[in-house]
């Protein structure tokens, strides 16, 4: 199989159904997607060993379910039986989420990327989810769209969170707290 197809010289691209401008928002956001799946790779690379097997874990099927979100954006035209992301997998998302918040001390102030390499590479992965998120609701502001990658990409961005303060308490190094600002949290059970 040739990787080159020249195809995309003059700055287009195919999605299903047509082709459009690689700077197409489409093309943009869900290659924002692509980028994101890359930092999770990379952070799941990062958890040798057992106590990080179950993480590890999440992160190969989360990688799996990125493709599926880029999917879902790649059409130039979705009916929604062709939906590849549902409301189940936002929902098991939550379920981790809960899961790994239990093992984190109770949150009092903002807190910095940081601490470990793993924790400050699931903290990239984070930030690179948000961008995706807001890419996608630019892109729901223009054309139909799966909804519900918007809602499984504003959880994973939350479990990344959650999952970097896990990855802190699992090495046992501690969160990088803000000490700028006042405790702002409270109780988090």
């Amino acid at each position: 199989m040739r990787i080159y197809t020249r195809t995309g010289d003059e700055g287009q691209t195919s999605v299903i159904g047509g082709r459009v401008s690689k700077d197409d928002l489409q093309v943009e956001t869900y290659g924002t997607i692509d980028e994101l799946n890359c930092f999770v790779g990379q952070a799941a690379s990062l958890m040798e060993g057992e106590v990080f097997a179950d993480l590890r874990d999440n992160l190969i099927e989360i990688m799996h379910e990125l493709f599926d979100c880029g999917s879902d954006l790649a059409f130039v035209k979705l009916s929604e039986s062709k939906y590849k992301v549902r409301a189940d997998m936002v929902e098991r998302l939550e379920q981790w989420i809960d899961r790994y918040l239990e093992e984190t001390p109770e949150l009092e102030r903002f807190i910095l990327p940081g601490g470990t390499q793993l924790a400050a590479t699931l903290h990239v992965c984070r930030t690179v989810c948000r961008r995706a998120e807001r890419r996608v609701v630019t892109l729901g502001q223009q054309k139909e769209i799966n909804p519900e990658v918007r809602r499984y990409l504003n959880r994973l961005s939350d479990y990344f969170f959650v999952a970097a303060r896990t990855a802190n308490v699992r090495s046992g190094v501690p969160d990088i707290e803000y000490v700028r600002s006042k405790k702002v949290f409270g109780n988090k059970k």
